[in-house]
């Protein structure tokens, strides 16, 4: 990896998704990275599924779920993450009174989605040209949901593609809901909250909703990787 997870100020990572639902890590991956995933798209062999959005009303564009065992650098990150991530989903639920935790270590928690019956891997990756988009959406797959996910940007903007932003809508209690578009380069990566995230109010603690999509691609070719840290049934 291009960035030591190590090394990330989680606090400030914390920080910006207490505040914000989603947070920010610039080059968590090298260019070369970036372009050898996104180029392994054409490799069905290391994916179970592909999926054609359009056929399901899921938007325009294509993706392809990897197969077990992941790529190294997919299956590194989604290990070296998990850790400090649960214990921020961990708080979250007590904040919100949902009563599930997370163990410390994500194989624990693959084991409980296995138990579970949710046995198929869920890291991605997607592929949009001109005209295509993603419609917000949640991705649950299943009983056991861990609360935060992450997609890194494989394309550049502005070069091998144009448009095609990253975008949330957060629907809070008795309000209209409220947009934000994530900007990210090639290499970038954006954390952020898969259903719901707690938000301190007048009258104590209450649950706001948040979905994710992306915008239409005007021009060129885009490829994300998606890491999400339950599987699927």
């Amino acid at each position: 990896m291009a960035c030591d997870t190590g090394l990330l100020d989680w606090q400030a990572l914390e920080d910006a998704l207490d505040t914000q639902g989603y947070a920010l890590i610039p080059h968590i991956l090298a260019p070369e990275q970036c372009a050898g995933l996104g180029a392994s798209y054409a490799d069905k062999e290391q994916f179970r599924s592909r999926i054609v959005m359009e056929r399901h009303g899921f938007g325009r564009g294509e993706y392809q779920y990897f197969n077990y065992p992941l790529p190294g650098l997919v299956a590194s990150l989604r290990s070296a993450l998990y850790p400090p991530l649960s214990a921020i989903a961990n708080r979250w639920n007590q904040a919100m009174g949902i009563n599930v935790r997370y163990p410390a270590r994500h194989e624990d928690f693959l084991q409980r989605c296995h138990a579970a019956g949710q046995t198929r891997p869920t890291p991605l990756l997607l592929q949009y040209r001109e005209g295509d988009y993603n419609c917000l959406h949640q991705d649950l797959y299943g009983e056991h949901v861990f609360p935060l996910q992450m997609a890194v940007l494989l394309s550049e903007p502005g070069r091998d593609f144009d448009g095609g932003e990253f975008v949330m809508t957060e629907q809070r209690p008795r309000m209209q809901s409220r947009p934000a578009v994530v900007p990210l380069r090639q290499g970038d990566a954006v954390i952020f909250a898969v259903h719901h995230r707690p938000v301190q109010g007048t009258r104590g603690t209450y649950r706001v909703n948040l979905r994710h999509g992306v915008s239409v691609l005007r021009s060129g070719q885009r490829h994300t990787l998606g890491i999400i840290f339950h599987d699927a049934q």
